[in-house]
């Protein structure tokens, strides 16, 4: 039997770099109209991304599509992929669920813009009878038990930034004198941190530092700010600090890769003999590139390939009828956790080559 995939994004949707003119154009809308109407015995997925212009929801947006041309090659059925680029607003995003739903989409893969929206959205899958996979923001307990079909993939944030921290603290151990500039044993940093409330960001930021203050060195905050998981606002922070404090700034620390990209970025546009140790979170291509270049000293690997086998494995699962709990690991019947793993230029390799 001949198989086939289609993946589709919704107008809002920003389609890849470059590949857009007239013609490819008219082509995606008779596609999008293509992918609309009555269930067609095939699996119908949902995915409202909180945005694409985050690198590492981009790189699980491109591990989903490789993973269901996988699952429909393994199973021999079809599958249809719909992505919807949310661009940070809450009201978009709710709005491609919404079209989610009335497409007939038979399970939805939701990465919240707000995770105080997780409420709304889990009572539109359950009056639809669709259900509802979380993932990488992770909304409250009592958010997540309000139905039995609602699921979170995800990973701990709590355990990144205690990895982070133990990187930090291997680095002073290993060369103290290297990295506490100014001798009077105490290890001055500035902290790069994503969108207020956000759990990732607060887990991070409060448990990169405890790892660090557990280990016996005595810490001093000089600066932080939020930066909204961005690379340019994280460059324009940095920038700022550069000017202020000079070489005073020991350590960067940063919630995430995209941001520690640009703490690099304002560096390298402020020429210095001595830059200070810098860390992030998620592994990403570039950030793993910045390891390889001496650049970047560590970050801790989000296995967000890992997370997206895990939804589409959930997914399949549900669709058949099957027990999810026989497809994955589940804890407490709705959570499935991926580890971290720390990420230096001693075992880069290992993630270069994944």
């Amino acid at each position: 039997m001949r198989r086939r995939i289609k993946s589709c994004c919704f107008p809002s949707c920003r389609p890849p770099a470059g590949r857009w003119g007239i013609p490819a154009l008219l082509a995606a809308l008779l596609l999008l109209s293509a992918c609309g109407g009555e269930k067609d015995g095939s699996l119908r997925i949902g995915a409202a991304l909180y945005t694409q212009d985050d690198t590492f929801i981009s790189a699980m947006a491109q591990d989903l599509e490789g993973l269901v041309r996988e699952a429909e090659s393994e199973t021999g059925e079809k599958v249809t992929l719909f992505i919807a680029d949310g661009k940070s607003s809450q009201s978009t995003q709710m709005d491609q669920v919404d079209r989610f739903l009335s497409r007939g989409c038979d399970v939805l893969f939701v990465n919240l813009v707000d995770r105080t929206a997780a409420a709304v959205i889990a009572d539109k899958a359950e009056a639809e009878g669709v259900p509802l996979v979380f993932f990488n923001r992770q909304p409250v307990e009592e958010d997540i038990q309000r139905w039995d079909q609602i699921y979170y993939v995800g990973a701990d944030a709590r355990e990144s930034g205690e990895l982070q921290g133990a990187l930090v603290l291997d680095a002073w151990r290993a060369d103290r004198e290297a990295l506490d500039r100014n001798g009077d044993g105490i290890l001055q940093y500035v902290m790069l941190e994503g969108e207020p409330g956000h759990q990732d960001s607060l887990l991070r930021t409060e448990y990169s530092i405890k790892a660090v203050a557990d280990g016996g060195v005595e810490v001093e905050k000089l600066a932080n700010e939020t930066a909204n998981w961005n690379r340019a606002q994280a460059a324009a922070r940095t920038a700022q600090w550069l000017e202020e404090f000079g070489d005073g700034i020991e350590v960067i620390f940063s919630n995430n890769d995209d941001m520690a990209l640009g703490a690099i970025d304002a560096l390298t546009d402020t020429p210095r003999d001595r830059w200070p140790l810098i860390v992030g979170v998620d592994a990403t291509a570039p950030a793993l590139e910045a390891v390889a270049a001496g650049q970047l000293y560590g970050t801790v690997h989000n296995d967000g390939r890992g997370q997206a086998q895990a939804m589409m494995d959930l997914a399949l699962a549900l669709w058949s009828g099957e027990d999810p709990a026989q497809a994955v690991e589940l804890e407490d019947g709705h959570y499935v956790w991926l580890p971290y793993r720390a990420v230096t230029l001693e075992n880069l390799d290992e993630f270069l080559n994944e």
